[in-house]
């Protein structure tokens, strides 16, 4: 059996796009799988029964690839292409192998609107990574696996949300990737069902303002639980309305139906919810000339009327989240 060394530090998000990845180097291609990533997103890969080890990054850059050495691999697949991941790999002196980031066509995308990219998912562009092994997309898409306890609606809802709820993941990495607040909360309103908002702690005060004023029938979990717990939310939920988050990809691996919103950024870039449940759909304004402005984000609209989010249609989103 080979032994092989997968790298990807971050995001949530990402994290959980590699999992097909791995999944196939465990079961087409009968590998001893290991994954390098970031001490904080280690619990994401722990339960993941196609991996055999998780490493974690270090301060100590000699101490991290004496360690890694002593493992034996014999491949290091590079799913970050990245100067770290990079640094590592010359390290290790190992033969390794990456996927096309294709910043070129970003770059063209997003300053001339130029569109030159494949209609090519992130995630089977991971897999260029593992051609040395043949390995191929199996349509099962991602894996997203909860810790080994039993969790129960009622530990984290109020009476209200039990009877079924829509998930509304309110955060985002950048702003430019958000529905204005007033704009969440007139979705919110519309929705004639209990609905759950999602986030982080940074989304925890923007969550409280938005439950305040929409009344009973909404919670915020935001910035309140762990992220297996919100991950258990998702997973709960008759759909999910989201930006481009971690949750979204949580979410897909669930196969959860999904209502993802795109402000700045488009799905063009690959990095839309990847086997979604029957019903999910991407929302965004068509046919503005600045769009897409970033492959990520900025903290405020660089045109500063921020249409991309402004123009998003309230009754569409509120249509399109109700399940059938």
């Amino acid at each position: 059996m080979k032994k092989v060394l997968v790298i990807r530090f971050s995001s949530i998000g990402d994290i959980v796009l590699t999992t097909p990845v791995v999944r196939a180097l465990k079961l087409q291609a009968g590998l001893e799988v290991h994954y390098l990533t970031k001490k904080a997103f280690a619990g994401i890969l722990e339960p993941n029964p196609h991996l055999d080890k998780v490493h974690l990054l270090k301060d100590d850059f000699s101490e991290l690839i004496s360690s890694l050495k002593a493992e034996g691999f014999d491949h290091v697949v590079d799913l970050h292409k990245n100067l770290r991941s990079k640094r590592v790999i010359q390290g290790l002196k190992l033969p390794a192998s990456s996927f096309p980031k294709l910043n070129l066509k970003k770059f063209l995308l997003t300053q001339f609107k130029v569109n030159l990219l494949p209609n090519l998912h992130i995630v089977d562009r991971y897999f260029e990574a593992g051609r040395d092994f043949g390995i191929k997309p199996d349509g099962k898409g991602l894996d997203y696996f909860l810790p080994a306890k039993e969790y129960k609606l009622e530990t984290f809802l109020e009476e209200p949300q039990l009877s079924g709820y829509i998930g509304f993941v309110i955060g985002g990495q950048h702003a430019t990737k958000m529905l204005p607040e007033a704009k969440i909360l007139k979705i919110v309103k519309g929705l004639d069902k209990p609905v759950v908002l999602l986030g982080g702690p940074e989304d925890a005060d923007k969550g409280n303002r938005i439950a305040l004023q929409a009344g009973e029938k909404v919670f915020n979990a935001a910035g309140k639980f762990k992220l297996d717990e919100s991950a258990f939310l998702v997973k709960s939920a008759e759909s999910i309305i989201s930006h481009d988050t971690g949750l979204m990809h949580i979410a897909a691996a669930f196969g959860k139906k999904i209502i993802s919103i795109w402000g700045n950024t488009v799905p063009d870039f690959g990095m839309y919810p990847y086997f979604p449940g029957s019903g999910s759909e991407q929302i965004e304004v068509q046919d503005l000339s600045c769009r897409p402005c970033s492959k990520i984000g900025y903290e405020k609209c660089p045109k500063a009327h921020f249409r991309c989010m402004q123009d998003i249609p309230v009754k569409r989103v509120i249509q399109s989240a109700i399940p059938e």
